[in-house]
């Protein structure tokens, strides 16, 4: 939260463009062209905040910006979907179970590699005090139904079992896994508590890092993964 007004007009127009181009609908559709005047009349700004705007969601590549044709909004294949602000407008639209699934398949490519890394000789002894730590407070706040903290602390033990992978690109991703735990808690898409297996899953990953085993840290984050796209699935057919 800013309490510089400026700041907070650009984030405001930043997030209302972002979630429109990002649902890909109506006047937002790929292709179509923006104006900085419309957009300051739209949304109440000056143009320096708009243009702010446009370079923001030009860096994402969701827009470009060319002279004498306008603001001309990007095709997705030109997005850059790894940018968790990205993946959050998409979470927030019409494809969000598209989405999961598709950061699903990803973390299934890089998360269980990052275990087995991490329990290779790369985690440090910080790394698994704080994996331990994360999975102490997981259980404490799965049984008690308090989402919240059981997302901060999985979100925790997540990034931090990417960055004890000790590879850069692996760490990197961080933001895009936190992204999927977000979505999937804001968006009701998780049990209202969550299941003590998981959590006993995500305890095998932390004790295989600690104990040196990378078999098992690479299985049992594995099984994290489906068990999750197991429960997604549920949650899915219970709304149907």
């Amino acid at each position: 939260m800013t309490n510089d007004p400026v700041l907070g007009q650009h984030a405001g127009v930043l997030d209302a463009l972002g979630a429109r181009i990002a649902s890909g609908t109506g006047a937002q559709a790929a292709g179509s062209v923006l104006t900085l005047d419309g957009i300051c009349t739209t949304y109440g700004v000056s143009r320096s905040v708009a243009r702010e705007a446009i370079r923001v969601l030009e860096s994402m590549g969701l827009v470009a910006s060319r002279r004498r044709v306008g603001i001309t909004i990007q095709p997705q294949s030109r997005w850059n979907v790894l940018d968790p602000q990205v993946i959050r407008w998409r979470l927030a639209g019409d494809e969000r179970d598209a989405q999961l699934a598709s950061l699903s398949e990803l973390r299934r490519g890089i998360e269980p590699t990052a275990a087995a890394l991490a329990a290779g000789g790369r985690a440090s002894a910080h790394h698994c005090r704080i994996l331990a730590a994360a999975v102490s407070d997981m259980v404490v706040h799965g049984r008690d139904g308090d989402l919240g903290s059981y997302l901060l602390a999985d979100s925790v033990f997540h990034r931090t079992l990417l960055e004890a992978s000790g590879n850069e690109m692996l760490r990197s991703l961080g933001g895009v896994v936190t992204q999927v735990l977000v979505g999937r808690t804001q968006y009701g898409m998780m049990p209202s508590r969550p299941k003590p297996e998981a959590i006993a899953l995500h305890d095998e990953v932390a004790r295989a890092v600690r104990l040196g085993d990378p078999v098992t840290a690479e299985r049992a984050m594995r099984d994290i993964i489906a068990e999750a796209a197991e429960a997604l699935a549920d949650e899915q057919s219970g709304d149907a």
